[in-house]
């Protein structure tokens, strides 16, 4: 089973543990971000979760693969995105859920 963890009330994690510290930095700072902008937005936003899995590794390559939840009045709205970057993957799954609903 992955580890999972919370960042305060809003936001869920699971798969995060071997992504560097620097960029966990930028990560939380994102997600953040985003978290006030749900409470501000939509009422009824419970939680962001995301998990990511890294895929297709080969030496010096990898692809991060994002599945993230979006929950709001006890509704789950979930999306995914693939990218060789793993900001440009967060990025691309936070926007997809901020349209939904």
């Amino acid at each position: 089973m992955e580890e999972t963890y919370n960042l305060g009330e809003h936001i869920e994690l699971s798969g995060f543990k071997d992504v560097d510290r620097e960029s966990m930095i930028i990560l939380k700072k994102m997600l953040g971000n985003f978290a006030r902008k749900m409470l501000d937005r939509k009422e009824g936003f419970e939680k962001i979760k995301l998990h990511l899995k890294m895929t297709h590794e080969t030496e010096g390559s990898v692809k991060f693969e994002i599945k993230g939840n979006l929950i709001v009045n006890g509704k789950t709205d979930s999306v995914e995105a693939i990218d060789r970057n793993l900001f440009y993957a967060v990025d691309t799954v936070l926007k997809k859920l901020e349209n939904m609903q």
